[in-house]
């Protein structure tokens, strides 16, 4: 972490927290829930020492950026009004910048190029794709939340999380820690299960063993910035699903015109979500896509593909940025 800088930057009304380091190129790294700017670290450092500035923020509600206590603040536009302003902070004078995004950070990428290819030069997505509400049906299209309590039941963990407050009581109860370790390390290439009462189907106390990528010191990093802001402000984004389908609705169809590789791992729960490997594989992602130049499908790696390959995600975005 040596030689990383932090401070708080004023965009779109909120207080953000970045994380950035190097001199050169800007490259904006979005990051996911339950996670941090530090899901960047390996990224942040090794791309600084090729001669990029690396800036990662929390996003809104995460970590130590402002969390507004109305869940609908928590919509694409909100979300993407704090990066417009976040790029003219660290990028005046009209200058591009490139994104890398991940989890929710991949989400609000594909709609900030979509909404501003004025300000982004190249995109790298990491584990969602471009249409990934609306890839199965148009009732996905309308609801995205009712078509996924139809496919998955009602405990599934997007559905858990639509009442405010509930899943909060239950992550309280069962400690942020473990809440942390549970998610870092879920592996199963299927949905994240939440049954009422019973957190994530066994015993909160049963040991957990970390995989190699990811440290105790990682973890406890993860928990101290979570115990002090809480999970809300990262669980209203899911509160937001429809909602932000619905002000998405004037771009339906539209094509993204911006130059973009597409990373995902085969254990990943997105890329088993329905719809989804057909519209990788099936023409529906370069269609919308139409400067999609390259899909990498990593061999059994799973969501937090940023953190458990670090030096491989850092390769692919330094070749792919590296061209322009």
């Amino acid at each position: 972490m040596e030689g990383i800088q932090h401070r708080i930057v004023k965009v779109n009304g909120i207080n953000m927290h970045i994380a950035e380091k190097g001199q050169g190129p800007v490259i904006l790294f979005l990051h996911g829930f339950p996670e941090l700017w530090y899901s960047w670290r390996h990224q942040i450092t090794a791309l600084a020492c090729l001669g990029y500035r690396a800036v990662a923020p929390d996003l809104r509600g995460f970590g130590d950026t402002d969390a507004p206590p109305d869940v609908t603040s928590y919509t694409c536009f909100h979300v993407i009004g704090d990066l417009v302003g976040l790029i003219d902070t660290v990028a005046p004078n009209d200058e591009k910048v490139f994104v890398v995004g991940h989890d929710w950070g991949a989400f609000m990428a594909w709609f900030l190029c979509l909404f501003r290819p004025d300000r982004v030069k190249a995109l790298v997505n990491l584990s969602v794709v471009f249409n990934p509400f609306g890839s199965n049906t148009s009732e996905s299209n309308n609801n995205p939340i009712e078509a996924l309590r139809a496919y998955y039941g009602d405990d599934y963990y997007m559905c858990r999380f639509q009442e405010p407050g509930e899943i909060e009581a239950e992550f309280a109860q069962i400690g942020t820690e473990t809440v942390i370790k549970e998610f870092l390390t879920f592996r199963t290439p299927g949905p994240i299960i939440l049954p009422k009462g019973k957190g994530f189907g066994h015993p909160p106390d049963a040991p957990m063993a970390l995989p190699s990528w990811l440290s105790e010191e990682d973890v406890k990093y993860f928990t101290a910035k979570f115990d002090k802001k809480g999970f809300t402000g990262g669980i209203n984004y899911y509160r937001n699903i429809n909602l932000s389908q619905e002000l998405l609705a004037p771009w339906a169809g539209s094509r993204l015109q911006i130059p973009t590789k597409f990373i995902i791992g085969d254990l990943d729960l997105v890329y088993h979500m329905p719809g989804v490997k057909e519209y990788i594989h099936k023409g529906g992602f370069k269609r919308d896509v139409p400067l999609l130049e390259e899909v990498v499908i990593m061999e059994g790696v799973g969501h937090f593909i940023n953190q458990e390959k670090g030096d491989e995600i850092s390769k692919h975005i330094y070749d792919f940025f590296n061209k322009f």
